[in-house]
């Protein structure tokens, strides 16, 4: 079953992060990696290329579905929509972040509490823009890329 168009649209919005209408290079990768792919520096330049039409060097709604609605299937949404849901039960305040007396808390509740250096750690792991707290993006990247080293997906 294919992918509805916008299911497409708000996945892009997410992952839009100026909200420009284009994804940048960084912004594509990490899109990519939220829907389970792991594709190299290499490939995600390769891709890019391919996607962009108007040769501006970004990509644009319009250049992403072309590409990716004939092979996404729903699964890949639910997957993403699972993801989200995931996500907000670690979000308590709803603020889009999940910040470390958080993260500490929803884990003390799934019966797994950290000490302050596994807490630390974790944190560090998913925090790709150094804000000290965990937004959507990385929390998606991060499981991701648990998913793919426990099943050993890469990127095709």
């Amino acid at each position: 079953m294919a992918a509805s168009l916008s299911q497409l649209r708000d996945i892009f919005a997410r992952f839009d992060m100026d909200a420009d209408g284009s994804l940048t290079i960084l912004e594509l990768a990490a899109l990519l990696r939220s829907l389970g792919l792991k594709p190299s520096g290499d490939q995600v330049h390769v891709l890019l290329g391919n996607m962009d039409a108007n040769d501006n060097g970004l990509v644009e709604f319009d250049e992403l579905a072309s590409v990716i609605l004939p092979d996404m299937n729903t699964d890949t949404l639910i997957n993403q929509e699972q993801l989200l849901e995931v996500f907000r039960s670690f979000d308590r305040d709803g603020n889009g972040y999940i910040t470390a007396a958080e993260l500490a808390g929803a884990m003390a509740k799934m019966g797994q509490p950290l000490t302050y250096k596994e807490l630390r750690d974790m944190i560090k792991e998913a925090d790709a823009d150094g804000d000290g707290v965990i937004s959507f993006n990385e929390f998606a990247t991060v499981m991701a890329k648990s998913a793919s080293d426990i099943f050993g997906k890469s990127f095709s």
